[in-house]
């Protein structure tokens, strides 16, 4: 597999230690920087470089680490095709896949070892999709879903549009195609 992996200075060592590591396991690495270890780099700059080669399709799957894994999978979600979170473990690393067809794993170096990063990896790399119905992966961005274009406060109460899955049939509700349903109460000053 053609893994693509990147890291900022808190990740540096760890990206050098699963890189090392993925070629010795048979797999083909990119290695996205950064190069050397510089104390002001940018994770962003890293994470994108990771994402876009995930999206571009030029690896198959990616790795981003740094000091906590969190600023890198906020900063690839942002690549339109990436699916990234961070896992500091291998059942979330390969369920992770399996369900969500996850595609990009965010470490964070400061959280995990480098014995622990390379079973979350092998988790990782070794999982695949599952592609079945109750793990189809739907754009849910209230925008592209929503018969209300968007608009995710009504009445106080946070609204979100979900799809019509078995859960639903079974409920006494009569749901057809998407559906505005309440999730939770919004308290008063708690909307941002």
């Amino acid at each position: 597999m053609r893994v693509v992996i990147g890291a900022d200075h808190g990740g540096y060592v760890l990206k050098q230690e699963l890189a090392k590591y993925l070629e010795a396991t048979g797999h083909e690495v990119v290695d996205a920087g950064a190069h050397s270890l510089e104390p002001l780099d940018d994770y962003p700059d890293f994470a994108k470089a990771v994402a876009d080669g995930v999206a571009s399709k030029d690896a198959q799957r990616g790795i981003m680490i740094c000091g906590s894994g969190v600023g890198a999978s906020v900063a690839a979600n942002k690549i339109k095709g990436v699916r990234a979170s961070v896992c500091h473990d291998t059942y979330s690393a390969h369920q992770g896949v399996e369900h969500d067809d996850m595609n990009v794993l965010c470490l964070g170096a400061r959280v995990v070892g480098g014995e622990l990063a390379r079973e979350i990896t092998t988790a990782f790399v070794s999982a695949e999709y599952s592609g079945e119905e109750r793990h189809r992966n739907i754009d849910i961005r209230p925008e592209n879903n929503c018969p209300q274009r968007g608009r995710l406060l009504r009445s106080r109460q946070l609204l979100t549009c979900v799809p019509r899955t078995r859960a639903f049939r079974h409920s006494s509700a009569r749901l057809n195609g998407n559906a505005v349903v309440p999730v939770a109460p919004v308290a008063s000053g708690d909307q941002h």
